[in-house]
């Protein structure tokens, strides 16, 4: 029995600005011709607004257990059997949950990105194709400075100190491991164009012809 409708789902993981969402687009945009949703696992952290902010921002956001899963799961599976859902919007100032965007219903491709989107079992058994952005740490680093400062408010002092005491530890105990999940390892520090044109025969036999 199929259990996913014929919707066709594709993980993307790696580390903290190694270029997930750069990819999922670039593929979104090849897929033209098939309704194709794009979302982030960054909209299912865990709503702390009960915390006070001091408390909140002792939490570990680079830890697996940081990402309300069960409801990302149960968002998944819906929109895998044609039902659109009402992904939520996460305030990384307030840390805050809110009700956000409904997408489509009926899509044909749904395209997860996020550093854990390999590293639950229970994602990688729905996936039809699992993608690892494998990007220098340096660069990575150089990336997340400029995001923090410029859409979430930081200095960079604190960005520095949030690297070294969980991004990069969490890097190496959860995310990195998760390569061996992956069908693809794609280098985020060149050029998508060529990796989706070798990418462009599985893309169009195993998302169009099959489905």
């Amino acid at each position: 029995m199929d259990t996913k409708n014929n919707v066709r789902l594709i993980l993307i993981g790696g580390g903290t600005c190694s270029g997930k969402t750069t990819i999922a687009k670039a593929i979104g945009r090849r897929l033209s011709d098939l309704k194709t949703v794009i979302i982030s696992h960054d909209n299912y952290y865990k709503d702390l607004s009960y915390m006070d902010p001091e408390e909140a921002n002792l939490v570990n956001f680079d830890h697996p257990d940081a990402i309300d899963t069960e409801y990302l799961l149960k968002d998944l599976k819906e929109m895998l059997h044609g039902s659109a859902v009402n992904v939520p919007d996460y305030d990384f100032i307030s840390h805050s949950r809110s009700e956000g965007n409904l997408c489509i219903a009926f899509a044909d491709v749904i395209i997860l990105e996020g550093i854990f989107a390999l590293y639950y079992p229970e994602l990688i058994e729905l996936a039809d194709l699992k993608i690892f952005v494998d990007t220098d740490a340096d660069l990575r680093l150089t990336r997340r400075i400029v995001r923090d400062i410029k859409e979430r408010g930081f200095n960079i002092e604190s960005v520095l100190d949030q690297y070294m005491e969980t991004v990069k530890p969490s890097h190496i105990a959860f995310i990195e491991p998760t390569k061996k999940n992956a069908d693809l390892i794609i280098p985020g520090e060149k050029e998508f164009d060529n990796v989706l044109y070798m990418l462009n025969g599985f893309l169009l036999y195993e998302l169009v012809r099959k489905k």
